[in-house]
C-alpha cells in the first residue's frame, strides 16, 4: 500500500503547487507563495520517487519471492535477483538455503526401553513448490508440516530396532531409514529432506554397561578366532617344512651306496697323498678298509 500513499501524495503536491500558481500583487505573498510551489514540488518529486520504487523488488540470494496479489498467490515464484512486479503486489520472499532442524525425544526401542534421542533432520524449500507452500501452509511451514513429523516418524522408526543397533553399524541404516520415511510424508508439500543424522543416542546405565559388555566380548571372541586361525596356519608351515626336510634326507640316502663313500674315500687318500703336509698313511687300517692318516700337520 506504500504505491498508493506515495502516489497519493505525489498528485495532492502537484495539484496543491498548481493552485498557488497564481499572481498577486504582495511582493512578500509572491515569496511565501513560491517558496510554498517549491517545497510542494519537491514533495511531488519524492513521492513520486518513492511510489515508482515499489515496482521494483530485490530477492536475497538464498531466496525465492512469492506474489501475493490481494490474497491470489500467482502459481509461480521470482528467482533472487532484481524484478518489476505490479506494485500493488506484495512480494514475500521464503528461503530454499539447507536448514536444521534439531530434535531431542524419548523414544522406545524394540525391547520397549526408553531412549534419549538426539537427532537432526537437514532441509530445504523446493522452490517450485514455495507459492504452493505459502498458499497452504504459510512462511511456518517447518514448524506446521516437518517437526510433527520428524518426531512420530523417529519414534516409529526406533520402535522397530533393539537399543544396541544405535551402538552398532545398523546406526547409519537406521539413520538412512528415518530420512526415507520422512521423505514420503514431506516431500509431496515441498520439503526436501536431504540427511537425518543421529546427533546423540542416551541408554540407561546399567543397558549401557551390558551393551558394551556384550561388544566387548565379541570383539575378544574375534580375536581369538583370529590367533587360532594364526596358529593353525603355522602348524601347516612347520609340518610341510618337516615334510620336505624328511624327503630330502630320504632322496639323499637312497642314493648313497658303500661302494660311492669308499671310492670317494679312496680319492680323499689321493688327495691327502699328493699334499707337501708331514704324514703316514696306513694303508687298509681303517674299519672299512680305508687308509688310515696319522700325523698329519
Amino acid at each position: 500500500m506504500l504505491f498508493l500513499l506515495a502516489l497519493g501524495v505525489a498528485v495532492a503536491a502537484f495539484f496543491a503547487a498548481r493552485q498557488l500558481s497564481a499572481g498577486t500583487d504582495d511582493p512578500m505573498r509572491a515569496a511565501a507563495m513560491a517558496a510554498s510551489r517549491k517545497f510542494l514540488t519537491v514533495v511531488a518529486v519524492v513521492a513520486l520517487l518513492a511510489s515508482l520504487t515499489q515496482l521494483v523488488r530485490i530477492i536475497p540470494a538464498g531466496h525465492v519471492g512469492v506474489i501475493d496479489l490481494f490474497g491470489v498467490v500467482r502459481p509461480t515464484s521470482l528467482k533472487s535477483g532484481m524484478h518489476l512486479v505490479n506494485p500493488l503486489a506484495r512480494v514475500v520472499p521464503m528461503a530454499i538455503q539447507t536448514q536444521e532442524l534439531k530434535e531431542v525425544m524419548e523414544v522406545p526401542s524394540k525391547e520397549g526401553l526408553a531412549m534419549q534421542l538426539e537427532v537432526s533432520a537437514l532441509f530445504h524449500l523446493d522452490p517450485e513448490m514455495a507459492p504452493e507452500v505459502y498458499r497452504t501452509v504459510g512462511v511456518s511451514y517447518s514448524e506446521i508440516l516437518l517437526e510433527p513429523q520428524f518426531r512420530s516418524v523417529a519414534r516409529g522408526v526406533t520402535a522397530s530396532y533393539e537399543a544396541k543397533a544405535l551402538y552398532t553399524s545398523e546406526r547409519d541404516h537406521l539413520a538412512g531409514l528415518l530420512a526415507e520415511e520422512l521423505r514420503k510424508l514431506v516431500e509431496k508439500r515441498g520439503i526436501v529432506i536431504e540427511n537425518t543424522p543421529l546427533r546423540k543416542v542416551g541408554l540407561p546405565a546399567g543397558l549401557s554397561a551390558s551393551i558394551e559388555q556384550k561388544l566387548s566380548a565379541e570383539q575378544e571372541s574375534q580375536r581369538m578366532e583370529f590367533v587360532l586361525m594364526k596358529e593353525r596356519q603355522e602348524a601347516d608351515r612347520k609340518r610341510i617344512e618337516a615334510q620336505g626336510v624328511a624327503d630330502f634326507q630320504k632322496i639323499v640316502s637312497s642314493g648313497i651306496s658303500e661302494q660311492l663313500l669308499k671310492w670317494k674315500g679312496i680319492e680323499a687318500t689321493m688327495e691327502i697323498a699328493r699334499s707337501q703336509n708331514a704324514k703316514v698313511v696306513v694303508i687298509g687300517a681303517g674299519k672299512d678298509g680305508l687308509p688310515l692318516i696319522l700325523g698329519g700337520q
